[in-house]
């Protein structure tokens, strides 16, 4: 079974997606859509085998499974269609590979970064495996994202160490409204650190996850990612410290200004 991974967007309204695919069902976070063989016919207007699915989590990431590149594209395309934050241009830039196949020689899970094998296949696992490689690509696309905010962050840093600090509200404020949404995605929508439904119907799943989970260092980045963002926050809050600070230093002298003239208005009236 291979897998391939795309983080598109940031979020995905399932259960709008699932009423224009006529799936009679409400979603919620912890569990993806599944188009399967049926519902991909009738959506793409070909055939596809019973081994060909498509996973779709609410956190912006889409997994097709044993499918080629050109019905990648042509998922992506149907998507598109309600999910308006997807860039066609760069829909494969966050993406990755894997694969499960059966070895009877495995005591019961092997990782590698291209595969795993399983000693016996369970239906269960494509979507264990589709869940964490989903968030993996969706962790990548944030950690790109918040690349970009320290970049930008560490520009005023050296701006204010040459004693070049203009900042205006307006760019304050889109700068926090960057990290809020860095915050968002990774906290409130990957949802790193809860596991899916599936894994509490049977022990083996939930050990697959953990393990995958393990391997693919979902903890261990959401951990950097939480740090990150707590240094950014500091970072922001002492800009905006000392953009009121010296907005209140400009006031105050306006208002020595305005005494001093009023003062020599009234000497100039008294000379008269």
């Amino acid at each position: 079974m291979k897998f391939k991974a795309y983080a598109v967007s940031n979020e995905v309204d399932l259960n709008d997606l699932a009423l224009q695919c006529s799936i009679p069902k409400k979603y919620t976070w912890e569990e993806p859509l599944i188009l399967t063989n049926i519902i991909l016919e009738k959506l793409l207007h070909k055939s596809f085998s019973e081994d060909q699915k498509v996973y779709v989590f609410a956190f912006g990431s889409v997994v097709t499974i044993n499918f080629s590149l050109d019905e990648d594209n042509q998922v992506v395309q149907y998507l598109k269609s309600y999910v308006k934050e997807i860039n066609l241009k760069e829909w494969q830039r966050f993406s990755d590979e894997y694969e499960i196949i059966t070895d009877p020689t495995v005591e019961q899970f092997s990782f590698t970064d291209e595969v795993l094998k399983v000693k016996q296949f369970e239906p269960a696992y494509l979507e264990i495996a589709a869940t964490v490689i989903a968030k993996s690509v969706a962790l990548e696309k944030v950690e790109d994202y918040v690349k970009k905010i320290m970049d930008k962050v560490e520009n005023m840093v050296v701006r204010l160490e040459k004693g070049k600090f203009r900042l205006s509200d307006k760019k304050l404020a889109k700068t926090i409204a960057q990290v809020l949404r860095h915050e968002y995605n990774t906290i409130a929508y990957i949802m790193i650190l809860d596991k899916p439904d599936i894994t509490w119907d049977m022990q083996v799943n939930s050990d697959l996850y953990d393990q995958m989970s393990v391997f693919f260092e979902l903890n261990d980045r959401y951990e950097i990612m939480k740090s990150k963002t707590e240094i950014l926050n500091n970072i922001i809050d002492g800009f905006a410290t000392i953009s009121h600070s010296m907005r209140g230093v400009f006031i105050e002298w306006l208002i020595v200004i305005l005494i001093i003239a009023e003062v020599v208005l009234m000497l100039l009236d008294l000379i008269q």
